[in-house]
């Protein structure tokens, strides 16, 4: 069983940046295919970015050129760089996880573990 934490949302205006961590404990991330997805209230969960255990990352056509994911396996710990934000950015984000370092999966349906959540809000 991983247990998923996130941090780092906030509210930020346009054009700005922030940074959003999640970190893991029970396993070792590196077996760990890890993404982030987002979702607005009344809204499907989207698939953000994601990053394999064996590397190699995944984006979303949104936030390719803006959003950057990396992991730190030492520190069990993957994040989400977020640059030039956008009002359409704003959600709230979460971590997610599966075993197998193979593939970057963009359905939520295919990751069974997950993080609480973080707000994201990008004021115009």
């Amino acid at each position: 069983q991983v247990q998923l934490v996130e941090s780092g949302g906030g509210l930020v205006q346009t054009g700005g940046s922030l940074r959003l961590s999640c970190t893991a404990s029970g396993r070792a991330v590196s077996s760990l295919t890890m993404a982030w997805f987002r979702q607005v209230q009344g809204q499907e969960r989207e698939f953000v970015a994601g990053t394999r255990g064996t590397g190699g990352t995944t984006y979303a056509d949104s936030v390719r050129g803006r959003f950057t994911i990396s992991r730190d396996n030492a520190k069990s710990t993957m994040y989400l760089q977020m640059n030039n934000l956008e009002p359409e950015d704003s959600a709230v984000y979460y971590c997610a996880a599966r075993g197998g370092v193979s593939a970057v999966y963009l359905s939520p349906r295919s990751y069974n573990q997950w993080g609480q959540g973080t707000q994201v809000t990008v004021s115009s």
